[in-house]
């Protein structure tokens, strides 16, 4: 009697660990820390000079924390440009434009 009940004891030990094994995984799901922004939070209106050679431009839409911008690539930088600029037509002109 006393072997059966040792038993039962560890079947119930064992079923109770295992439950709470199951019970705890979900908890320790990890969701995806904030993916960090890399945008134009500024503009500027300054002309870019001539002697910059810019490769490409994107056009960005405002969505905090970004504001709407035409962001111009160098082989190193960009800059970040307010898109209602009068120089921004001509800028864009022959430069490849990144849709992303």
């Amino acid at each position: 009697m006393l072997d059966c009940s040792k038993r039962w004891y560890t079947f119930l030990v064992v079923l109770l660990a295992l439950f709470g094994c199951i019970t705890a995984a979900p908890s320790n799901y990890r969701r995806p820390t904030r993916v960090g922004i890399v945008c134009c939070e500024s503009v500027s209106k300054v002309f870019i000079p001539h002697n910059i050679k810019l490769t490409a431009y994107k056009r960005q839409n405002a969505l905090k924390p970004c504001v709407e911008a035409i962001i111009f690539f160098t082989e190193h930088e960009k800059y970040c440009s307010d898109p209602t600029a009068r120089w921004i037509q001509k800028k864009t002109k022959g430069l490849k434009e990144i849709t992303e």
